[in-house]
């Protein structure tokens, strides 16, 4: 069927205009947290947030104002959950993965790959897109929360503090420290 009735589709360009604004709204009001793609959590409210505005626009049974309602009450478990996390470590731990070193030194950390399905040409790939030529110039491959790829060239690594919250960050042989946070292992 390609057209139904006019008032079906007045409904949409009302709902739709309504829903949208009270979306924005919500957003703006629980801050840029909100859509952030951190985690798993922020993935499911991303996408649950598009599924219930689809949801109101074209279904004629959910009332726009239990739309608005869904809405906010996935932006407010986002927010909760955001919040929570940030304050309680358990919180964080149970929603939030922790970030896997894939290369070391230049070296490609084979069984950590395969634990976390990863391929060698990914990561290859997440190297040269850092204008590097091979992995004897890298430092560090890093596989985040949030599923992407961070580089740290030998050329720029520094201190490596930056690996501090990364587990598995090999011992230093000569000085008992991690290298990267300097702690004892």
């Amino acid at each position: 069927m390609l057209f139904d009735s006019w008032t079906g589709l007045l409904r949409v360009v009302i709902v739709g205009i309504c829903a949208y604004t009270a979306l924005v709204l919500l957003l703006r009001l629980s801050g840029k947290r909100t859509l952030a793609k951190m985690n798993a959590f922020d993935l499911v409210v991303t996408v649950a947030l598009g599924s219930t505005l689809a949801t109101v626009l074209l279904t004629s049974d959910v009332a726009l104002a239990e739309g608005v309602l869904a809405l906010a009450l996935l932006v407010g478990a986002q927010f909760a959950v955001a919040w929570t996390s940030v304050r309680l470590p358990l919180v964080r731990r149970t929603v939030k993965s922790s970030p896997t070193l894939l290369v070391w030194r230049g070296s490609l950390r084979d069984d950590v790959l395969r634990d976390q399905r990863v391929n060698r040409a990914e990561v290859l790939q997440a190297v040269r897109a850092q204008g590097l030529g091979g992995l004897d110039q890298v430092a560090a491959v890093v596989l985040e929360t949030d599923g992407t790829f961070s580089v740290v060239p030998i050329s720029s690594a520094g201190s490596l503090d930056t690996l501090d919250n990364v587990p598995d960050v090999p011992c230093d042989r000569f000085t008992g420290r991690r290298q990267a946070d300097r702690e004892p292992c």
